[in-house]
C-alpha cells in the first residue's frame, strides 16, 4: 500500500512504526542509479494522478449537435478533445467519451432525430490545416453518450460528415475523407441500414478524392445531396481540388448518384471543396458554396437541375480548404448561412450576406423544431443561442479544450506554466490551480495572464526574471518581449519582416509558425531563435547573431507553393524546410542542438563557429525533428522525438546518442505502433528516466529508452504536444485538453525493482518543500497490513513532530494503493 501524508512543514528525516511487529525504517537513500531495464508496479502508478490545470478556454471544434426535443442538450467535437455534452443549454459541458475512444478529434456527430439517445461520432478533422490529427473511424452510443462502441473505420481514417435518416434512425450516412496524403480505397459515401453493424460504399470517385458533404431532404429522405472532394495534405503542401471534385444527387436512398457537377450555369473549370445544403423548407431549394476559380454561392430552385450564382463574395471563400461550409434554415427556404472566417447569414436567398458571428467557424446545427435555437462550432468550441432570430447571444466557451503547442515553467513559487494556444494567445496559469479531471470549469486555475506573442508556439520566460517573457508571434510580430510590470511588449526578432502568399523559397529567412526560442539552461544571458538558420542574443533581442549556416535540408520539391490549384494558402504553418527544434546543452555553454522539419540533425560543441551533420542513419525521409533535449548529466548526450503524420507515417521515432551523434540508437520499443512522438525529456535527478509525449498519451522508460511502458493514468487520449520536468511533477501540454500536472513524482524517481521484491516496509526520500506553497509529502510502502502507525519527523536526532493514525482504505493484502492522512 502507497500512502501519502501531507503536513505544511519543512522537515529533514522521517520514521515510522507500525503495530504489532514494530516496522521502523529511518530516510532511505536514494536508489542505486543503474539502466536495468525496469517494470514498474502498479502499485506505485496507483498513486498517482493526471490534475487538470486548465486553462478553461475553448479550443477548436469542426463538429456540433444540438438535440432534437431535448432543447437544453448538446454535443460539439474537440479537436484534440473528444466529444463534450451539455445538458443545461451550455452554462457547463462535460467530456463523455473519456476512457472509451482511442483517438481525440472529433470531426463529426450526429444525433437521431426519431430516438435522441442514438449519436454516432466521426473521427479525424476534414479542415485539412497543418496541424491537423486523423482519426479511427466512427463511434456509437445508444445511451446519449454514456458508453461508446467503435462501429467502422482504421487507424487513421479520418470522416468528414455523419448525417442519420430523420424518421430511421438505423440508416445513417458517412462521408469518409480517408488519408491525409496517400490514396485509400475507403473515401466516399458509406451507408448503413443496421445502425451501423455493417456498412457498404455507395459512393466513389477514386482513391484520391474525398466525400466531404451529405445533406439530406428533410420532406423526403429519398432524395440526397453529396459533395467530393479531390485534396491532400503532406508536411509541407497541401491541394485542393482537381478533377475528383464535384457534386451529386440520389433519389433512391443513396443506392445509386448522378453526377450534377456541370448542371446549368454550375462553373466551368476546376472545382475544389464544395459544400451543400438543402432546405427544409422548400425541398426545390439547394444551396452549394463551390470552390473555383468563378466559385462562390450558388442556387439552385429546381432540385439540383439548374443553378445560378447568387454570391461571389470573397469572404465566403477564402481559406476555402479550410471552410466552404453551408447550412440551410430548416423553415424559411430564404434564410441560409454560410461559415467561414466569420459566420454570415442570409435572408433574401443568399443574395446579400451579413455577418452572424465570428470567430472562424466550421460547423453549425439549426433546431428543426425552432430556428431560434442554433449551436455554433468555430475556432472557440461550441457554443448554444436561442435567440438566433435576434441579438443572438451565444453562451460561454468556459472549458479545457485549448490546443497547445508547447509548455514552460516559470520561476514563480510555486511555478507557472505557459504555452500559446491555437486560434488564441499565450497563456500562463499556476502550477497549483485546477485540481479537476478535465471537465466543466472545476478544471480551471483561478488565474491566468499572457505572455505577449500569439497563437503559434514558443514561449521562453526570462530566467533572471520571472515577469519577462519571450514569445512567438504571427501576423508581422514574430518574436515580442514582454515585461509584465510596466505592460510594455515591443517586437525584438531577429528578421521581422513580414509575409503571407509567398513560398518557403521566396523568403530570405523562413520563420515556421511555431518556431524555437529557448534559453540556454548553462548561460541565462542567451536566447535561441531559429528559421533556417540559428541565432542568438545576450541582450534581449536588441541585437542579434546568426551562428550558423542553413542547417536543412531545403530541397526545392518542399519549398514551392503551398495550396493550389484554385486557392494558394502560403502563411505560417506552411513554411518548410526549418530548424524545427533547438537543445542547448544542460552542461556545456557552447554545445547546442538544432534539428529541422525536414530530417536533419546538427551539432555545435563551439558556440557556432562550426557545426556537424550527426542526422541518425535511420532518420527516416524528411522525419520533422519535433524536440531535442539536452542530457542533463553530460554534454555529449541528446534524445531527439521525430513524426511524420502528415507523410502517412504515424509510427513512432525516438533517437538516442550519447556521443555528440556519432552514434544514434532507435529506442521505441514498447510505444504503440501508431503513437508517433512529439516529445522526449530526461529526468534531471535520475539517469535513464525519461517521459515521452506521444499522439495518444505519455510513457516512461527507466533504461534510457530501451524500453518503454504508458503514463498516461487517468488521462483521456489526447495529444500530447509538450512535456517538461519541473520541480517534484511533470507539466504536460495537450493539443485539445489545456494542461496537465501529474504531481509528486518521488516514488517514480526511485523506484526499482527491488523495492517490489522486497517485504519490508519503504519510506520515500521526500522531495524538498517550501513552507506555505502546498506542503511537505510522506510517502511510504507498506507491503503488509498495520494495524496501526505511527510517523515521526525527526530533526538532528530528535523528535519534532508525531502523527499516529490507521490506513483510511485497508489493504486486503499486500500491494494495493490508497492514501491516508
Amino acid at each position: 500500500m502507497v500512502t501519502t501524508l501531507r503536513r505544511p512543514a519543512l522537515w529533514a528525516t522521517a520514521a515510522f512504526f507500525a503495530v504489532p511487529g514494530v516496522w521502523r525504517a529511518i530516510h532511505p537513500a536514494l536508489p542505486h542509479r543503474d539502466r536495468a531495464a525496469t517494470e514498474i508496479d502498479p502499485v506505485i502508478l496507483k498513486g498517482l494522478s493526471w490534475r487538470s490545470v486548465g486553462p478553461a478556454r475553448g479550443g477548436r471544434s469542426i463538429a456540433i449537435s444540438g438535440v432534437k426535443g431535448r432543447p437544453a442538450e448538446g454535443y460539439f467535437g474537440a479537436t484534440g478533445g473528444g466529444l463534450w455534452k451539455t445538458v443545461d443549454s451550455g452554462r457547463t459541458w462535460a467530456p463523455v467519451t473519456d476512457g472509451q475512444i482511442h483517438s481525440a478529434s472529433v470531426g463529426a456527430v450526429a444525433v437521431a432525430e426519431s430516438n435522441p439517445d442514438i449519436v454516432f461520432i466521426g473521427m479525424g478533422e476534414s479542415c485539412i490545416r497543418g496541424n491537423v490529427m486523423a482519426g479511427d473511424g466512427v463511434y456509437k452510443s445508444i445511451d446519449a453518450g454514456k458508453t461508446w462502441l467503435h462501429v467502422w473505420g482504421h487507424d487513421q481514417q479520418v470522416i468528414a460528415k455523419i448525417r442519420i435518416h430523420p424518421t430511421n434512425p438505423n440508416i445513417i450516412f458517412v462521408a469518409a475523407f480517408g488519408h491525409y496524403s496517400a490514396p485509400d480505397e475507403e473515401r466516399g459515401v458509406f451507408k448503413s441500414t443496421d445502425g451501423g453493424a455493417t456498412w457498404r460504399r455507395v459512393l466513389f470517385r477514386d482513391t484520391k478524392t474525398a466525400a466531404i458533404d451529405i445533406s439530406i431532404d428533410r420532406t423526403n429522405p429519398q432524395v440526397m445531396y453529396a459533395a467530393m472532394w479531390e485534396a491532400w495534405r503532406k508536411e509541407y503542401s497541401m491541394s485542393s481540388g482537381g478533377p475528383g471534385s464535384g457534386l451529386f444527387k440520389s433519389t433512391d436512398g443513396g443506392e445509386t448518384w448522378t453526377e450534377i457537377t456541370r448542371h446549368p450555369r454550375l462553373p466551368a473549370g476546376v472545382i475544389g471543396k464544395i459544400g451543400v445544403s438543402v432546405s427544409g423548407a422548400d425541398p426545390n431549394r439547394v444551396f452549394a458554396v463551390i470552390e473555383n476559380e468563378n466559385g462562390g454561392l450558388f442556387r439552385s430552385d429546381d432540385a439540383g437541375a439548374s443553378w445560378n450564382l447568387v454570391n461571389s463574395d470573397r469572404n465566403i471563400r477564402q481559406r476555402a480548404f479550410y471552410y466552404t461550409h453551408i447550412t440551410a434554415d430548416p423553415h424559411n427556404r430564404d434564410m441560409v448561412y454560410v461559415q467561414n472566417v466569420s459566420m454570415y447569414r442570409s435572408t433574401d436567398g443568399g443574395k446579400t450576406l451579413a455577418s452572424f458571428a465570428g470567430g472562424d467557424t466550421h460547423d453549425m446545427w439549426i433546431d428543426p423544431d425552432d430556428s431560434k435555437h442554433l449551436l455554433n462550432a468555430n475556432d472557440g468550441g461550441g457554443a448554444v443561442t436561442y435567440d438566433a432570430l435576434g441579438a443572438h447571444a451565444f453562451s460561454s466557451r468556459e472549458y479545457p479544450t485549448a490546443q497547445l503547442y508547447h509548455v514552460v515553467a516559470t520561476a514563480h513559487v510555486p511555478y507557472h506554466i505557459c504555452g500559446a494556444q491555437q486560434d488564441a494567445s499565450t497563456v500562463c496559469v499556476p502550477s497549483s490551480g485546477g485540481g479537476g479531471r478535465g471537465g466543466g470549469r472545476g478544471g480551471a486555475a483561478p488565474t491566468s495572464y499572457g505572455a505577449g506573442g500569439a497563437e503559434p508556439g514558443y514561449i521562453a520566460p526570462d530566467p533572471r526574471d520571472p515577469e519577462v517573457f519571450y514569445a512567438g508571434g504571427n501576423n508581422g510580430s514574430f518574436l515580442t518581449r514582454l515585461d509584465r510590470r510596466t505592460g510594455e511588449q515591443r517586437e525584438v526578432g531577429p528578421y521581422p519582416r513580414m509575409f503571407s502568399g509567398e513560398p518557403s523559397s521566396a523568403l530570405v529567412e523562413r520563420w515556421q509558425w511555431t518556431f524555437p526560442i529557448v534559453f540556454s539552461p548553462v548561460d541565462p544571458t542567451v536566447l535561441y531563435a531559429s528559421s533556417q538558420h540559428v541565432w542568438k542574443t545576450t541582450n534581449g533581442g536588441q541585437r542579434w547573431e546568426r551562428i550558423s549556416p542553413d542547417l536543412t535540408r531545403h530541397d526545392p520539391a518542399t519549398m514551392g507553393m503551398s495550396g493550389g490549384p484554385i486557392t494558394h494558402d502560403m502563411n505560417g504553418p506552411e513554411v518548410y524546410a526549418v530548424i524545427f527544434a533547438l537543445g542547448p546543452s544542460k552542461r556545456d555553454a557552447k554545445v547546442l542542438w538544432a534539428g529541422s522539419d525536414d530530417g536533419m540533425i546538427h551539432v555545435t560543441r563551439n558556440g557556432g563557429k562550426g557545426w556537424n551533420d550527426v542526422t541518425p542513419r535511420e532518420m527516416p525521409a524528411f522525419g520533422r525533428v519535433s524536440i531535442i533535449d539536452a542530457g542533463a548529466f553530460d554534454a555529449g548526450t541528446a534524445y531527439a522525438a521525430v513524426k511524420r503524420p502528415l507523410l502517412d507515417d504515424v509510427a513512432p521515432y525516438i533517437f538516442r546518442t550519447h556521443d555528440y551523434g556519432k552514434n544514434w540508437t532507435k529506442i521505441v520499443t514498447g510505444l504503440a505502433p501508431n503513437d508517433y512522438v512529439h516529445v522526449v525529456r530526461e529526468d534531471p535527478t535520475r539517469p535513464g528516466l525519461l517521459y515521452a509525449g506521444t499522439q495518444h498519451g505519455v510513457y516512461l522508460s527507466y533504461d534510457d529508452g530501451d524500453h518503454w511502458q504508458p503514463l498516461s493514468l487517468n488521462l483521456p487520449d489526447v495529444p500530447v504536444s509538450d512535456l517538461i520536468v519541473e520541480d517534484n511533477s511533470l507539466a504536460i501540454a495537450t493539443h485539445g485538453r489545456s494542461f496537465y500536472i501529474l504531481d509528486n513524482i518521488q516514488p517514480l524517481r526511485q523506484y526499482t525493482p527491488a523495492l517490489s521484491a522486497t517485504t519490508e516496509p519503504h519510506l520515500f526520500v521526500p522531495a524538498p518543500a517550501i513552507r506555505g506553497t502546498g506542503g511537505a509529502r510522506i510517502e511510504y510502502w507498506l507491503k503488509h497490513s498495520a494495524q496501526s502507525l505511527t510517523i515521526e519527523i525527526l530533526a538532528k536526532g530528535q523528535v519534532i513532530r508525531t502523527f499516529t493514525g490507521t490506513p483510511a482504505v485497508p489493504p486486503a493484502g499486500g500491494g494495493r494503493g490508497g492514501r491516508g492522512g
